[in-house]
């Protein structure tokens, strides 16, 4: 029994899913002719209050989109210093849309209202780029799973509004933080110009994100999308998955939420282990204690099956999904109870 808690990115479809994506109707995509598309981008778009959708082949396209949208070259985004679209999405905030980056010393890769005024820069200091988008994490990556409350996050909508700057969310694990924290999604598309959201991570689609924002926008939008090669064809069948997950696998990431505080508490009752960060969603970051080292812990747990994985600077992570099932869970509580070194 092999158990891979290196990342939620790595479910594979279930067999409903897959005879739902086998009997989904499909067009020219490029064309705006696939019905199962528009019927994805629409359904994301009404969930969230906001007026259209585009289906992306993956959350970093989505994300540059996003950028190139809102923003001129020359020009600074404000984020996190933890940021996805900073840290892994290859420098694309460089060679897509020629901007800068002012990186925040957040909390668990969330920054504050006061944090995002202090760093723009004068729009009259024409020596300094011009600050022109914040963008947040929603829910954390490197900050461990962390969300944002809703109030937190209007009153960063009222600085950007304020300086006249755009305001996007990667909301690759938005779900997650929609379910443990009880948030209507309508209530985040009145506080973003745009917002990406990620089907196949906690929600266990092959594939797929969308960007959701209003209608001229998403109008440019496919523009970008076209000139970075994301215009695809008879997509509708990996469309259908994100539909069918939207449908059956929303609220189950509950147990994902529940098994990664579980690990938490026996990780957090051994001799061996540091620290570890609190959870609040699917993922799990702790360190150890000096004397035992990351890839030491690596190779025992893979010599009894189970992968997690190093983050670097003495961090390690274990994330919870769809296809980590309670017979595995109880197999890695026991496993991490009874290891030695």
């Amino acid at each position: 029994m092999e158990i891979n808690l290196v990342s939620d990115t790595i479910t594979k479809p279930s067999y409903e899913m897959l005879q739902y994506m086998f009997n989904a109707k499909v067009g020219d995509d490029v064309y705006k002719q696939d019905p199962t598309v528009i019927e994805l981008e629409a359904k994301v778009a009404e969930m969230f209050g906001m007026e259209a959708g585009l289906f992306f082949p993956s959350g970093t396209m989505a994300n540059q989109t996003a950028i190139k949208l809102h923003t001129q070259p020359g020009e600074q985004l404000i984020a996190d210093k933890y940021a996805h679209v900073y840290h892994y999405e290859g420098g694309g905030v460089s060679f897509n849309s020629g901007v800068s980056c002012c990186l925040l010393n957040g909390h668990r890769g969330m920054i504050s209202a006061e944090q995002v005024a202090g760093a723009i820069n004068d729009p009259e200091f024409y020596h300094s780029p011009l600050t022109s988008l914040v963008c947040v994490e929603n829910t954390t990556n490197k900050g461990g799973g962390a969300c944002y409350e809703l109030e937190d996050l209007q009153r960063i909508k009222k600085v950007c509004d304020a300086n006249n700057l755009k305001f996007h969310m990667d909301g690759a694990r938005i779900w997650n933080a929609l379910v443990t924290k009880k948030q209507d999604p309508k209530e985040f598309g009145k506080l973003f110009d745009t917002i990406s959201v990620c089907l196949s991570k906690g929600l266990g689609a092959p594939i797929g994100s969308v960007l959701i924002a209003d209608k001229a926008t998403i109008h440019r939008a496919l523009r970008i999308r076209k000139i970075l090669g994301g215009g695809m064809r008879q997509v509708g069948y990996l469309a259908a998955a994100g539909i069918y997950a939207l449908h059956n696998n929303i609220e189950r990431l509950a147990e994902d939420h529940r098994r990664a505080k579980e690990l938490a508490a026996v990780l957090s009752s051994t001799s061996w282990v540091a620290s570890v960060e609190p959870v609040e969603t699917n993922i799990l970051i702790f360190s150890l204690v000096p004397t035992i080292s990351d890839t030491l812990l690596i190779e025992k747990l893979k010599q009894k099956n189970i992968s997690i994985s190093s983050m670097g600077f003495g961090k390690l992570r274990i994330v919870t999904h769809l296809d980590y099932r309670e017979v595995m869970h109880t197999y890695v509580l026991e496993t991490l109870e009874k290891l030695v070194f």
